[in-house]
This record gives C-alpha cells, sequence and structure tokens, in this order.
C-alpha cells in the first residue's frame, strides 16, 4: 500500500482513500482511510474516515485487492469533506 491511494469496488463504485497522517507519520505512523462513492456530476457521497494504524491500513488494502477491489485514480477532490 502506497503512503497515498486509492482503491474501488468494480462493481459497487465505493471507493477507499488511503492518505498518510502526516503529523503522526514520524513517531507513530497512521492512515486516514475516507470511504464514500463518486456521483456523476454531483458532489461524491462521502461515508466515513477513520484513523489506523499503518500495518492495520496495510492489511485492509491487501485484503481489499484480493477479494476484488482495484486501484484507481482519485475519485474526489481533497476539498471534498465527510
Amino acid at each position: 500500500m502506497p503512503r497515498h491511494g486509492w482503491i474501488q469496488d468494480p462493481h459497487t463504485s465505493d471507493t477507499k482513500r488511503f492518505h498518510a497522517d502526516e503529523k503522526s507519520w514520524h513517531r507513530d505512523p497512521r492512515v486516514f482511510v475516507d470511504s464514500g462513492r463518486p456521483l456523476p456530476g454531483q458532489p461524491p457521497l462521502l461515508k466515513n474516515r477513520v484513523h489506523l494504524r499503518r500495518e492495520t491500513a496495510e492489511l485492509l488494502w491487501r485484503e481489499l485487492l484480493r477479494v476484488g477491489w482495484r486501484t484507481c485514480e482519485p475519485q474526489w477532490g481533497s476539498d471534498a469533506d465527510i
């Protein structure tokens, strides 16, 4: 899992954005995982955000790939709010 990445379920368009928590990265690496769904012509439907230890986020990333999710391009801007 990269420090920043996007992954999407090709069947439902559910999307997760993984991005490093820069404030904690050097002492206790943590990752924010934002979940949502892009909506054509509208702001995305952002559902939640979790704050995970890097190791847990890496496990989640690998598990999603294992069950068929695929990496994707960014689906919403950083200005979108949960």
